[in-house]
């Protein structure tokens, strides 16, 4: 069976080329013709049936054929909010395997005892579009911009609020039995801290905002680790 080839394109029902970059793999490295098939995702819920029109060099026109409107895969909206890790690419593994499994949506926190306090949110951008077709993701994560800790906890959020962390002094409930107990369609946020964790006043400050202190359970993890069990939480306690 040929191999189906997705490609991203926003707002793909009402444009009829794919863009630049998507256009450069189609004609360059799949040399797509005139009359060839193809598939498309908006990043919203919709894949589409399309065939080629036009191949140029540099451009690729498209004429949607079906549009094939998917359903969720679990219920409810997850967010996790974590803070980067210093060697960039193992936090892009983390949004990469998070991506493949199911969320809703990521932000960067930066934190007291952060050890990375910038982020180029365009290239992780990148890594989630690529993770979102290789998985047949029909909704793209939303990727926010990086904030500061103490910005994002005094945001409004609805649902349930978690901040995991490792303080035994500060009393803990595990976050998976949390979540079961919660109804479908719930918007669940997780807080993930820095490889020295949060610091203690930052979980205090997060409880008294409405954050339910939690443990991922017995290991020490890594921050990615962490986000990426917290993603894996969310997904199995929804499905």
């Amino acid at each position: 069976m040929k191999e189906v080839r997705f490609f991203y394109v926003p707002d793909a029902a009402q444009v009829n080329e794919l863009p630049a970059d998507e256009a450069m793999h189609a004609m360059r490295v799949l040399r797509l013709k005139g009359g060839d098939e193809l598939f498309l995702m908006d990043g919203v819920g919709n894949f589409y049936r399309a065939q080629v029109t036009i191949a140029a060099t540099h451009h690729c026109y498209y004429e949607i054929l079906e549009v094939l409107p998917q359903e969720r895969q679990w219920k409810g909206h997850f967010h996790l909010a974590i803070a980067p890790t210093k060697m960039m690419d193992r936090i892009e593994w983390m949004v990469e395997k998070a991506t493949e499994v199911g969320v809703d949506e990521i932000s960067f926190l930066n934190c007291a005892f952060s050890e990375r306090r910038v982020v180029k949110n365009p290239r992780v951008e990148k890594i989630i579009v690529s993770a979102m077709k290789q998985s047949h993701k029909a909704w793209k994560p939303v990727l926010n911009e990086m904030s500061t800790f103490a910005h994002f906890i005094e945001q409004p959020r609805a649902g349930v609020k978690y901040i995991a962390h490792c303080y035994d002094e500060i009393p803990r409930v595990n976050l998976f039995d949390e979540l079961r107990k919660t109804p479908d369609e719930t918007e669940m946020t997780v807080l993930v801290g820095p490889e020295g964790d949060f610091s203690i006043d930052e979980v205090r400050q997060a409880v008294d905002h409405g954050y339910q202190s939690v443990s991922l359970g017995t290991s020490r993890l890594r921050t990615e680790t962490a986000g990426l069990s917290a993603v894996m939480m969310m997904q199995l306690s929804k499905q």
